[in-house]
């Protein structure tokens, strides 16, 4: 039966379609009631035992962080003024909840004992490794601190929930304020049909003529790759780099609020002992500490920036000698390198989009899904959060079920950019049977026009592999502990390996050809096309490397080395452009006051988790590439070894299971074409 507040109803699947701003208040209200009885209760409880002091505190804190993540969720997805508002005044009390429970020595006291107790001897390997993390987690909580510390480490953590929120919000309201209208249809000439239709669509919902442009990206990425017209690419392009700058709105500015993320950061690791807040962030990954993770980087950066270097000189000869461009602005890069693309392999990304049908892509992607796992999936019904949102369940061959997600493609106003995946609800295992997880899959594509389905670029194809590929990581888990379940207790540095692993298959002809068909004639990619898609498959790779590697050497130094009085944060990114970049932006460039990843996301010291993970991923597909009439075989024990796992052994562990070694860089290389 419903209840009237609809964050207060677990009874079965989320009501996204009866959620308002004005339930979040009194839901959370009851939820934290229930969370500090159940700490208060759980610090006397004796004897201690699992049963009689994990689940109870498993059970309150559980409700309050479901309900609390569909909040969040909706705030990223359909934000509004006042949903905004109930978000940002709960997320205080949210983060202090999280303080004290990390903080609090009567229960670090009875997990302590927990650990002592005979029974301990026969926790299974989940158990042990719950508990194992917990007492980590309250360490580097600030348990171990005296009262001061304790107060002074709650206040940074409520401070830092409520800048990086923050530093997200300026980043959607900057895109979104920006609207550029062009009249005359000639300014547009090089954009794909589709994009125009969508610009005219966009101008007559405002009841304006001609055709809107925006930054949100099925717009601004067409428009810097295809638009002829350059002065529009560059005025798009600096819309797009000032953003959240002193250059725009300045209640929209991020650079006070990265200067203050930094400085809490590194206060929060000093009082817990740590020299800096890498070495805070790496205590619960698979990298042993900075200085591995920086020498991992520039070793990655001295491989590959040979090639970055032969790319880029390939790009600046094509323009000057094919387009008459003397010198290469960063809002020609693209525009650039689709022509030089499409003169060396005879096709492009718009060719090729035509056949991605959206359709055609999902039936492909599920079918990859059956395939190496045995699992189906299915159209379900749920309550959503927009129209566009569909909702699916995966089955076994006995047709049990084994999670459900929801999938929200298409970009639009109010609704965070990139692509991610959340979990809704983790999968459990209670006295009443076990909890089937849930999850979020979510995109920022552009949607059909004129009837037409919708069409995907390959790498918008690779985007949905690649967050399925975490749903699946979340879904398949066959852990029944919360703490250890899914992606929890994973070490973020390997969180990305289900989901690179994933991109393969958008590369394999067998797969390719069955996720394709013509947009208007319904005919399947042609082998001669994806042929010519595999010859340049590793076009500019070395290019995008170095820009990956850019980003992570950043971020790592950014936290281990920065020192505010000696150089700016602008400065710093100077220096690891000098050191690994090929392709260096204007100086009115502020990617840094856009960068969610590390500034309002997980990833602060932990940005290089995706090159670490895709040595990772690359090794562990190279197992299907020796063994190619094995597919389900090879699928079934990665999903044993890797996928099921959850965080209930390292990932270290699981790596090792799954291949009988430790992991080696030669895939990557070669997967990414830059071997001798």
């Amino acid at each position: 039966m419903n209840t009237p507040n609809p964050l207060l109803d677990f009874s079965g699947l989320p009501r996204f379609d009866a959620i308002r701003a004005e339930h979040v208040t009194p839901a959370i209200d009851v939820l934290l009631a229930e969370a500090e009885a159940a700490v208060k209760a759980a610090e006397t409880v004796a004897p201690v035992s699992w049963e009689a002091f994990v689940v109870p505190l498993d059970d309150a804190t559980e409700r309050l962080y479901r309900a609390w993540g569909q909040v969040s969720h909706l705030q990223a997805v359909v934000n509004t003024l006042e949903l905004r508002e109930a978000y940002n005044a709960n997320l205080p009390r949210i983060s202090r909840f999280g303080s004290s429970v990390a903080q609090n020595p009567a229960l670090y006291a009875q997990y302590k004992l927990l650990a002592a107790a005979p029974e301990a001897a026969g926790y299974d390997q989940a158990q042990r490794k719950a508990l194992e993390n917990a007492l980590r987690d309250f360490r580097l909580g600030g348990a171990e601190l005296d009262d001061a510390g304790k107060a002074r480490f709650a206040e940074l953590q409520e401070e830092l929930s409520g800048l990086q929120a923050k530093f997200s919000q300026n980043v959607l309201d900057a895109g979104d304020a920006f609207a550029l209208y062009v009249d005359v249809a000639d300014d547009l000439l090089g954009l794909p049909d589709d994009v125009i239709a969508s610009a005219r669509a966009a101008a007559q919902k405002d009841g304006r003529d001609g055709y809107k442009l925006t930054l949100q990206m099925p717009c601004y990425l067409p428009v810097q790759t295809y638009a002829d017209n350059r002065a529009l690419r560059e005025q798009l392009y600096r819309a797009h780099a000032m953003r959240a700058s002193e250059f725009g709105d300045a209640a929209l500015d991020n650079t006070g609020n990265i200067d203050r993320i930094l400085a809490v950061r590194a206060e929060l690791a000093a009082l817990l002992g740590f020299d800096n807040y890498a070495e805070y962030s790496i205590a619960t990954k698979m990298a042993s500490d900075a200085p591995q993770v920086l020498s991992f980087l520039r070793d990655l950066a001295a491989r590959a920036k040979p090639y970055a270097q032969r790319d880029r000189a390939e790009l600046e000869a094509f323009a000057r000698e094919q387009l008459g461009m003397d010198e290469l602005q960063a809002w020609d890069l693209a525009y650039v390198a689709e022509k030089l693309k499409q003169a060396r392999y005879s096709y492009s990304e718009q060719e090729v989009k035509q056949y991605f049908t959206e359709p055609k892509v999902l039936a492909g992607l599920f079918g990859v899904i059956e395939r190496l796992y045995g699992l189906k999936v299915e159209q379900d019904s749920a309550p959503v959060w927009h129209e566009d949102v569909r909702f699916y369940r995966l089955v076994g061959a006995d047709g049990a079920l084994v999670g459900q997600f929801y999938m929200d493609l298409y970009a639009r106003e109010g609704k965070r950019g990139g692509a991610w995946m959340d979990d809704c609800r983790n999968r459990r295992v209670t006295a009443a049977g076990v909890q089937t997880p849930l999850v979020y899959l979510v995109c920022n594509f552009g949607r059909g026009n004129d009837g037409k389905p919708a069409t995907f670029s390959h790498d918008e194809v690779t985007t949905v592999f690649h967050e399925m590929g975490h749903g699946l990581h979340q879904l398949l888990t066959r852990i029944g502990e919360l703490a250890v379940a899914g992606i929890n207790g994973v070490e973020w540095d390997a969180v990305e390996l289900p989901s690179q692993f994933m991109e393969n298959f958008c590369w394999e002809w067998e797969q390719v050809q069955a996720m394709t068909a013509h947009v208007d004639t319904g005919v399947p990619l042609p082998r001669e096309l994806f042929d010519k898609m595999l010859a340049a498959k590793n076009f500019q790779s070395g290019m995008f490397t170095v820009r990956q590697l850019e980003f992570g050497l950043f971020d790592m130094l950014l936290h281990s080395q920065y020192q505010p009085e000696q150089e700016s944060v602008l400065q710093l990114l100077e220096r690891v452009r000098d050191e690994v970049a090929v392709n260096i932006p204007p100086a009115w460039n502020r990617f840094a006051n856009q960068f969610s990843h590390i500034f309002a996301g997980g990833y602060a010291a932990g940005y290089y988790s995706y090159k670490w993970a895709e040595v990772l991923s690359a090794d562990a597909y190279a197992a299907f590439e020796e063994a190619p009439g094995a597919l389900a075989e090879t699928g079934a024990r990665f999903r044993d070894e890797v996928l099921s796992r959850g965080g209930s052994r390292s990932a270290a562990e699981n790596f090792r299971a799954f291949r009988g070694r430790e992991p080696q860089i030669d895939a990557l290389l070669r997967h990414s074409g830059m071997t001798a």
